[in-house]
């Protein structure tokens, strides 16, 4: 069962997590509501409600949670609403509103546990939180007597699970564009790189873990390893750009050599950096390489031949081309090791336009055309 409701601004006996998180997320004050209530509300503690002891959280998603407790039963009767303080853990890098002792507690109706907790805080994927029960009787007068707060417990929301990809997904489709041909994956770096493969790597690019750029959720960030490729190409020239913001060296080499008919192809994320440019992620994974394995039971699979993003299609006298998405900036990850064999690395002309850099870029939470309904 669902928490019914968010409760009014009751002033209670200071949470365990007041003391440790003395800042609360903007969505958190928004959504506490006021009634208009004096500081002295007149709770008092009543040793007769059973502590919550034992707490257990269950059935995590990126938005919802199951909470249960153990108490005695014996005392059941008397209770009538459950106080839950939930805070984000202390994280220095995070966003905080910055407001001291703003109450974040939900009060709900004491229904049978385990109960629900989904929304209420607009509960963020891949996040740490702090949870601490109350149990409580509404009194005649419409003030509440309570127990003691329970131990502090924490845990971590989860990552977008397919059913909130698939959505993601579907934003995304609504604004990639026409298809142009192209015919080369290609990356940047600085000579270094280059020189670092051919020398330590036994001329190899190896695959190295996903940063943390893009949706907060999405399931690659932090654990896919691949490697990054562009296929990106100008409107009036059809090659590849001569700028870019990751260095003056670019690899190049034949779509074909990543790209084949055995290639499974994963959409991964969608996203902008407060700017007009959307970026999507695809996977490109070997069919049961590891990199597959790890994409298939938690990415949506796109048909090869037939999606809106990245295509390779083979007419019937063998020849084959490939497209890309024109309105969307493609960032494609093969899971594989890549020897420098297979294409060639030379100079750019261009600029090194650090600006357009995404490593660990974050995603706007506010922008309409790239963000879900659920925690960002």
């Amino acid at each position: 069962m669902e928490v019914p409701s968010l409760g009014h601004n009751i002033t209670s006996p200071m949470s365990p997590c007041e003391g440790m998180i003395k800042n609360v997320s903007l969505e958190s004050l928004q959504l506490c509501e006021r009634d208009g209530k004096s500081q002295d509300s007149g709770i008092v503690e009543m040793e007769e409600l059973p502590v919550p002891q034992n707490i257990k959280i269950s059935n995590i998603t990126c938005d919802s949670f199951k909470i249960c407790w153990d108490m005695d039963p014996r005392a059941r009767e008397k209770i009538t609403h459950y106080f839950i303080d939930l805070n984000k853990k202390e994280n220095k890098n995070s966003n905080k509103f910055k407001h001291k002792d703003v109450p974040t507690k939900l009060v709900a109706k004491a229904v049978p546990l385990p109960m629900t907790v989904r929304g209420h805080w607009f509960l963020s994927p891949r996040t740490e939180y702090t949870v601490a029960v109350q149990t409580a009787s509404k009194q005649s007068d419409g003030d509440y007597a309570v127990s003691e707060w329970s131990d502090i417990i924490e845990f971590c929301t989860a990552d977008y699970s397919t059913v909130h990809l698939t959505q993601l997904l579907q934003k995304a489709e609504a604004i990639a564009g026409r298809m142009l041909k192209f015919s080369v994956f290609y990356r940047n770096q600085h000579k270094e790189y280059f020189d670092h493969c051919r020398e330590a790597q036994d001329g190899r690019m190896l695959p190295s873990v996903k940063d943390n750029s893009g949706s907060h959720g999405s399931p690659i960030s932090g654990k896919l390893e691949g490697i990054f490729f562009s296929c990106n190409t100008e409107f009036n020239t059809g090659q590849p750009p001569q700028d870019s913001p990751y260095g003056r060296y670019r690899f190049t080499l034949p779509a074909e050599a990543l790209f084949t008919p055995t290639t499974r192809l994963y959409f991964g994320d969608f996203y902008c950096m407060y700017t007009a440019y959307h970026y999507v992620i695809l996977v490109l994974a070997p069919r049961d390489s590891p990199g597959d394995v790890y994409c298939r039971e938690r990415l949506p699979e796109l048909d090869i031949s037939d999606n809106h993003f990245l295509t390779r299609v083979e007419d019937e006298e063998g020849r084959v081309e490939f497209r890309h998405a024109q309105d969307v900036i493609l960032e494609v990850i093969f899971t594989d090791p890549v020897p420098l064999s297979l294409g060639s690395v030379a100079e750019i002309s261009g600029h090194q336009l650090m600006s357009l850099s995404t490593v660990n870029a974050k995603k706007d939470p506010s922008c309409k055309t790239c963000n879900i309904s659920v925690g960002r």
